[in-house]
């Protein structure tokens, strides 16, 4: 089973720079969106063959998540069912028969890490969400999650210590969630491989130069880390200040 994940930084935008040509080549069985910047009834591309699932933020232009999956899910649900955490389109759960699958969109402490305190919140309320699925059956966490955990996971972390995305809070609570129980399915296969990277600033030709962070991520659960055959970073796609990732599961 083949799944993707990208932050598109704006589908329709994405649309007009290759993302169609991607995901047809790409051929998977599931395909995770983040930050469409759009609602559904705004020209959602259709794809012959996929049911498409749609998170709209209220604010239009904004968040916003979609998942188009070749295998029709037992149940989708949106959000995490906390009224201040759901209303900017982050989280879709769909359940398949093996696994639940969360894409998620995970809230940036911003700038001046005024969104910070928001964010632990959320951290915290996420982890739960995710780990009460895990008592039904096995989960996978696909996204991007606004995070570089290590740093090996991006290209000067000594002048981003306070950074949002690298702040020691930040890291802390992604160290929780792979605590409670996930694997980070790119480091259990390559944890040495620096210059690995899903992010680039569009400034300081950030991207021609490789000055990235890694922040998108498949997490899966320890019951599913013997399924993981690879785990991929697709930096050749273009379209977005993200590229794509996938992970292969036997």
């Amino acid at each position: 089973m083949k799944l993707v994940s990208w932050n598109v930084n704006g589908l329709r935008a994405c649309m007009k720079k290759g993302f169609s040509d991607f995901f047809n080549k790409v051929d998977a069985d599931i395909f995770c969106i983040q930050e469409t910047k759009m609602h559904q009834s705004q020209g959602a591309p259709e794809f012959e063959g996929y049911e498409q699932y749609w998170n709209d933020a209220e604010r239009k232009g904004y968040s916003g998540t979609a998942i188009y999956t070749r295998t029709s899910p037992l149940s989708v649900s949106y959000g995490l069912g906390i009224e201040e955490h759901d209303n900017e389109g982050r989280v879709i759960t769909i359940e398949l028969e093996e696994f639940f699958l969360i894409c998620v969109y995970t809230p940036n402490s911003k700038t001046e890490l005024e969104r910070l305190d928001y964010r632990m919140v959320w951290e915290d309320e996420f982890r739960n969400y995710a780990l009460k699925l895990e008592q039904m059956k096995p989960v996978i966490i696909c996204g991007d999650l606004n995070v570089a955990h290590k740093e090996i996971d991006l290209k000067n972390p000594n002048t981003n210590r306070r950074s949002a995305g690298f702040t020691d809070e930040e890291r802390e609570k992604f160290t929780q969630l792979l605590d409670a129980g996930y694997v980070d399915t790119y480091r259990h296969l390559y944890p040495d491989v620096t210059g690995a990277y899903t992010w680039w600033s569009y400034m300081f030709n950030a991207r021609k130069n490789n000055a990235g962070w890694r922040i998108d991520y498949f997490l899966v659960s320890e019951k599913l880390k013997n399924r993981i055959e690879d785990a991929i970073i697709y930096s050749d796609v273009y379209g977005s200040d993200h590229c794509p990732v996938g992970l292969i599961l036997s």
